[in-house]
């Protein structure tokens, strides 16, 4: 047996309205052939052309073997592959790729603006437009270009169209503005046919952020952008566009908001409207506005969509006699209702991450009111409802007016593919683990941001740049977050340095360098790159990660970082509620090993991309900044000026260190300090992703054990022992009495902390990429803490690879799974380090430490 999958292209996982006119091909094998590895291959393509044999071992972001794609093209892609046994595969099956519209020229569209005395305040209304249009003939194809100035959902004829939500999403508008292509051919109907659109402010015109947030951050008036492309059965073609010619009315969604919800009165719904055959002779004329179509961009990744639904595992009575909805899971999403009762009844849904006292904790959600209401039409069926413009974040919801059982959660977050897991035998730790994919779920709706519930919402980048790692273990997020380095190289070229969160809105405070933040422009591409091999995104994004080298580099005084606001290690335990920014560690500590790190990693970029000056320039920049730091903060023993687990962590896992003997004295020092703790964790968000490494890179993976299964507060089990769900912003949001932590920045649902998911993938279970994309893996577990257990599965690039073990006694069995065109270099404890090819294999080891 020699299979070879269809290709997939660059990251889509849903390859139509792509972006890319020359679009690189992957494709993974399965054989059952001892010994089998790819020597050659061949791609052919639908317009008859193909590569002829390419001796390559190459299956993974391969070049496109074709002449460009033009605007909305489309062509069948298909492969096969030749080992160097001299077998050969079938073909595979052909793989379908079409391009959105890649020229601005090809946009006809106005922006349909709703008229000025419609629009209403900010997190008003969502408004409703429409236009009727006939078929001429019988449709062979349509496509729906379709974006938004605001969030919208379209419908054809009455249905639907597609299952996004939130769409178009967030992205730094000024910038790109991101569309969405449709197949809407069977939704159209011979003769007369309707489009319409729901509109609502979103991001684009509504309120984003803190501290009273800001309203009209893009602009002060919603539009909607559509181009409808019909083309017949006998090859003519028709293109219905937003104008001056659709109609537009208020409609029953009487104010929308991010933050505080969505009102609906379904007796204000006008029967029909998105249908043929409605008189729209009252409505208004849409304002047919310009706008730049250079700014109008394909997606790189899904959209946001509905991906699971939830019913209340209990249903509860507050201290008042509310009825409280528990789902048992911190999620984010909206409900689901569905109710009967007379004309003008209201259903009110209001919703919390935690109760306190027995009653919903809504002091964490700031100025986000978190409120849905829907009233009644009155009909004699029972009448379903589902928010449509808002999302929020929680696990309890008080329910007035409504049957509870007739109530479900919807869970809403960027619809991207999971490729990771994780289990092992202490279930405390499997719940640990699950927080963490719950966290990244709830905290991807389009954006990768901080929290899903209060007045924020916002991409942090040092949130990101710290979680990365775990991030792409456990999701296919390559694509999603291509669109948002996008954004953050715009933003930075924009406003002078890269910004604290992606998309910038300009709030309490400016934007200005900081260590850490900053640096996710430098290490978000390199895991990335680590993780799925794409050189590409190193090209794309290196300006970026030079110009932000450059820009601390300038800031630095004879190489230290000494200078300007920073963040620091922020939420260092021993913070105090009201201030969240006094660490520990010093920030100079910090902001100077960050930029030691980064400039290595610029040059290492430079070295692939072939920027051979650069890589010089830059590994001479990296030295430099470890050698002020040594003199800065480092003894000639290698004991550290900042005596904290943080300082300790940065200075062993970066580098920073001189030799054996001071990372032997470091290290001793870093153990001691965490058992001076009780084995508590001291590190706030800039420790925390990186003291389990720094402790097993000194060997003391019994002290990592031991900070990794602590359950006393500030620990990763703390959260889990009080009922966590998802990982929380500080160690102690919810503090041991129950009550929840009296600081303002208190949210239940943050996944910067979880970043300690990445060792647990790569040293707890031992499944890691050793070289980028996984082309050779590392198999490293190191058991310890009385874990009898573990198991890792990993999608990669080449297929999926498995490392699973478990103690029986004094001996470790190891079982690997190794996909195709890859090797795995499996180091066990006290065995020589072995190389293994495709398939799976069983190793024994004596159990150690």
């Amino acid at each position: 047996m020699l299979n070879v999958t269809a290709p997939a292209f660059e990251h889509h996982s849903e390859p139509l309205g792509i972006g890319e006119p020359e679009p690189r091909l992957s494709w993974t094998v399965t054989t059952d052939l001892p010994g089998w590895r790819q020597a050659a291959y061949e791609i052919e393509l639908s317009d008859g052309t193909g590569t002829g044999l390419v001796e390559s071992a190459a299956s993974v972001l391969v070049p496109w073997p074709g002449t460009p794609l033009g605007s909305r093209e489309r062509r069948d892609v298909r492969v096969r592959v030749h080992g160097a046994d001299g077998s050969a595969s079938d073909w595979s099956t052909w793989s379908s790729v079409e391009t959105g519209l890649l020229q601005a020229a090809d946009w006809q569209a106005a922006a349909a603006a709703p008229p000025l005395e419609l629009l209403g305040v900010p997190d008003g209304p969502a408004l409703l437009l429409r236009r009727d249009f006939t078929l001429r003939g019988p449709v062979a194809h349509a496509r729906l270009y379709i974006t938004a100035h605001g969030l919208f959902e379209a419908e054809l004829n009455g249905r639907v169209v597609g299952d996004d939500v939130l769409a178009p999403g967030w992205t730094s508008y000024g910038h790109r503005l991101r569309y969405r292509t449709h197949d809407v051919t069977e939704l159209l109907r011979e003769g007369g046919n309707t489009i319409g659109a729901t509109l609502a402010d979103g991001w684009y015109r509504g309120r984003i952020g803190f501290g009273g947030g800001k309203t009209g951050v893009y602009g002060d008036r919603t539009a909607l952008i559509a181009q409808l492309e019909i083309t017949y059965a006998d090859g003519s073609t028709d293109v219905v566009v937003t104008d001056d010619a659709w109609r537009c009315a208020s409609g029953p969604i009487t104010a929308t908001s991010l933050y505080d919800g969505e009102k609906y009165d379904a007796r204000l719904l006008p029967a029909g409207w998105s249908e043929p055959g409605f008189d729209d002779s009252a409505w208004l004329p849409a304002d047919a506005l310009a706008h730049d179509a250079s700014l109008l961009v394909a997606p790189t990744g899904p959209p946001v969509r509905r991906t699971q639904t939830m019913s209340p595992a209990e249903v509860l009575t507050g201290p008042n006699g509310e009825t409280i909805l528990d789902f048992g899971q911190n999620l984010v999403g909206r409900l689901r209702i569905r109710v009967q009762g007379p004309a003008g009844h209201t259903v009110t849904l209001r919703h919390a991450e935690v109760l306190e006292n027995g009653a919903l904790a809504l002091r964490p959600l700031r100025h986000a009111d978190a409120l849905d209401q829907y009233t009644l039409r009155g009909d004699a069926e029972p009448e379903e409802w589902e928010p449509r413009f808002t999302t929020h974040g929680f696990r309890y919801a008080q329910v007035d007016g409504c049957d509870p059982g007739d109530v479900q959660a919807v869970v809403c977050h960027t619809d991207m593919r999971p490729i990771g897991t994780f289990e092992c035998s202490d279930p405390l730790l499997n719940r640990l683990h699950d927080n963490v994919i719950w966290s990244m779920r709830g905290n991807y709706v389009d954006v990768p941001t901080d929290c899903p519930q209060r007045d924020e919402r916002l991409g942090w980048t040092g949130d990101l740049q710290v979680f990365a790692p775990a991030a792409a273990f456990l999701y296919d997020c390559a694509g999603p977050l291509t669109s948002w380095l996008a954004d953050l190289a715009a933003e930075q070229a924009d406003v002078g340095t890269v910004p604290h969160y992606v998309p910038w809105v300009p709030l309490v405070f400016g934007v200005s360098p900081t260590a850490a933040w900053g640096d996710a422009a430098v290490l978000v591409p390199w895991t990335l790159y680590q993780r799925t091999g794409d050189l590409g995104l190193l090209e794309r994004q290196y300006a970026s990660m030079t110009a932000w080298v450059d820009q601390v580099a300038s800031l630095t005084r004879d190489h230290l970082w000494d200078q300007g606001f920073q963040f620091g290690d922020w939420l260092d335990p021993a913070a105090p509620p009201d201030d969240p920014g006094k660490a520990r560690t010093d920030h100079a500590l910090v902001a100077t090993a960050y930029h030691a790190w980064t400039a290595s990693v610029v040059a290492d970029t430079a070295a692939l991309l072939g920027h051979d000056g650069d890589a010089t320039r830059y590994a001479a920049l990296a030295g430099q900044v470890r050698a002020a730091f040594r003199r800065e903060f480092v003894t000639p023993s290698g004991r550290l000026a900042c005596d904290t687990q943080t300082a300790y962590a940065l200075a062993l896992t970066v580098g920073l260190l001189d030799g054996q003997e001071q990372r032997e004295r470091a290290g001793r020092r870093l153990v001691e300090l965490v058992e001076a703790d009780d084995h508590r964790i001291g590190t706030g968000f800039v420790g925390t992703p990186l003291i389990c490494d720094a402790l097993c890179s000194v060997g003391a993976y019994d002290t990592a054990y031991k900070l990794l299964t602590q359950r006393a507060c500030p620990s990763w089990l703390y959260p889990v022992t009080m009922g966590a769900t998802t990982i929380w912003e500080r160690w102690d949001s919810m503090l041991p009495d129950g009550s929840v932590n009296p600081g303002e920045m208190t949210s239940f649902n943050h996944y910067a902390l979880g970043a300690v998911a990445d060792w647990m993938h790569r040293t707890v279970a031992g499944l890691a990429p050793a070289e980028p994309g996984y082309r050779r893996i590392a198999v490293r577990p190191r058991p310890g803490g009385g874990l009898t257990s573990a198991r890792a599965t990993h999608l990669t690039p080449y297929g999926e690879a498995e490392v699973g073990w478990r103690v029986d006694g004094e001996r470790l069995t190891v079982t690997v799974q190794v996909p195709q065109n890859t090797t795995a270099v499996v180091d066990l404890p006290g065995r020589p380090t072995v190389e293994a090819g495709p398939g799976r294999h069983v190793f024994d080891a004596a159990v150690t430490g």
